[in-house]
């Protein structure tokens, strides 16, 4: 058992360091693209045809595994209110669980859903108006995304179950 868990350890360090690098490329790409849009047209006076389609693209991307990666390090936004206003540890345990578990739940609906736009788009072939790039490329995001969150909420709600099976 602790081979497959020291697997997936090593597999997830591994995906994460990746995700760090596209993120931190993308940033860096969407904000140079951005300048760059801005000055061509503000001060040169030419726009750069097709920019706004590899921002776009590149943004879907950044924002989805940037939000996969909150979701991984559990840094996401939460609203806690039960844990601000009460110093019971098992009360406390007992929401972040059903919190965790209706995070499972509509991590299923988001890869559902999000399944259901990249086969839509594959299926319709849409494309970029400059570049013909494919419109399931951005829509790819969503659903490499979905997937991603729902495996941490579920690694989260496993570790909170685990917290209060340990403690009874």
């Amino acid at each position: 058992m602790n081979a497959i868990v020291n697997f997936f350890t090593a597999f997830d360090e591994k995906l994460a360091m990746l995700m760090k690098a596209v993120v931190t490329v993308l940033g860096i790409f969407v904000s140079f693209a951005i300048v760059v849009g801005i000055v061509s047209r503000a001060l040169l006076g030419k726009p750069v045809f097709g920019i706004e389609e590899l921002i776009l693209m590149a943004a879907m991307w950044l924002y989805m595994l940037g939000a996969a990666l909150a979701s991984r390090e559990r840094s996401h936004l939460s609203a806690d209110f039960i844990q601000a206003f009460s110093k019971n540890r098992t009360l406390n345990d007992i929401a972040r669980l059903i919190a965790t578990g209706l995070s499972v739940v509509m991590a299923g609906f988001f890869v559902a859903w999000s399944y259901s736009l990249f086969a839509w788009g594959f299926e319709k072939g849409q494309v970029t108006p400059v570049f013909s790039i494919p419109q399931y490329i951005s829509q790819a995001s969503l659903f490499v995304a979905s997937i991603l969150l729902l495996i941490y909420a579920l690694r989260d709600f496993i570790h909170d179950a685990s917290k209060l099976v340990v403690k009874n």
